[in-house]
């Protein structure tokens, strides 16, 4: 494990290619996806018509990559690089942002291999042995950060006091939230609800020290994430949480996200605890999914987010 924090992969800096100021190169996985590659050449066009700053990397079938090209007109073609991958696409998605050819990867493909994939080729920061993926929910009071939804589906009280550092930072430095609210997912809010790893992390969250100025709010439960009045973050299992989450997105796709007031987040995750930027799309995502989370890494990518977090966390454990 590395023992230093970083934003990127292994690479030294002399290898690595840097991209012109404000572009956003994104290594697509052209094979990730129940309806891949179709729906990921329909996302990955929106996308490039969307923002002419990006620059895409599609890994994957040759054919693939070759609709989306035909698709464009000449002069954006020269913002598409493809990278021929038969089978192991995410893994060639994740080599490039590892050498410094693309700064971050989106992938719909399926969640194991991406996290195993990013974590052994962009290495772990220290003290993650399980990355967490981390989401944005919206709520009736604005936007809920969500970790973990999918990584981690049997986590121990170590790897979920880690996620509850990992969602207060995400909070604090991508969505700006002042000292945000941290709780914990439970069945009920009464001490002792839950089952043994409900019950027995509450003492450790109590004295953690959080990044942010983050403080731990206790126990939450699934209407609370809806209402977004007790918790800014919420920490879970990854079991527990993709289902929360699957849930309620397909009731807000049916009667709309709660609040009107606020774009509902892209259906993306952001895979924290690795040194670099990783977004992963549902495996059902739609074209615009796919586009929403290519935009999302993008924006992560130029405000240099994934390094911020891991600047904050580094400087909370030193001052532990």
């Amino acid at each position: 494990m590395p023992e230093r924090w970083r934003a990127t992969g292994a690479t030294a800096p002399g290898q690595r290619t840097v991209g012109e100021p404000g572009t956003a190169r994104i290594a697509v996985d052209l094979l990730g996806g129940d309806q891949a590659p179709a729906v990921v050449v329909d996302g990955a066009l929106r996308a490039c018509k969307a923002d002419p700053a990006l620059h895409l990397t599609l890994v994957g079938p040759a054919d693939a990559a070759d609709a989306v090209l035909a698709a464009l007109k000449p002069g954006d073609r020269r913002r598409i690089t493809t990278v021929p991958a038969p089978s192991d696409a995410v893994g060639a998605a994740v080599h490039a942002v590892a050498e410094g050819r693309a700064d971050a990867l989106v992938s719909a493909g399926d969640t194991r291999a991406v996290v195993l994939s990013s974590a052994r080729e962009l290495g772990r920061w220290p003290g993650i042995r399980r990355p967490a993926l981390t989401a944005v929910l919206p709520t009736a009071a604005g936007r809920l950060v969500l970790l973990d939804v999918g990584s981690s589906v049997d986590p121990d009280e170590e790897t979920l006091a880690w996620h509850a550092r990992l969602g207060a930072a995400y909070a604090s430095v991508v969505l700006r939230m002042p000292a945000p609210r941290v709780g914990l997912l439970t069945i009920g809010t009464e001490p002792g609800k839950g089952d043994r790893l409900r019950r027995a992390l509450p003492a450790q969250l109590v004295d953690l020290p959080l990044p942010g100025g983050a403080r731990y709010a206790g126990l939450v439960e699934g209407g609370d994430i809806v209402l977004g009045r007790a918790a800014d973050v919420v920490v879970t299992d990854g079991f527990t949480g993709n289902v929360l989450l699957k849930g309620l997105e397909t009731v807000y796709a049916l009667s709309g996200p709660p609040s009107r007031n606020t774009d509902p987040p892209p259906r993306a995750a952001l895979l924290l605890g690795v040194s670099g930027t990783v977004v992963v799309c549902h495996g059902a995502a739609t074209g615009p999914d796919l586009a929403a989370g290519i935009a999302l890494a993008a924006d992560l990518h130029r405000r240099n987010s994934v390094a911020a977090i891991a600047d904050l966390l580094s400087a909370q454990r030193g001052i532990e």
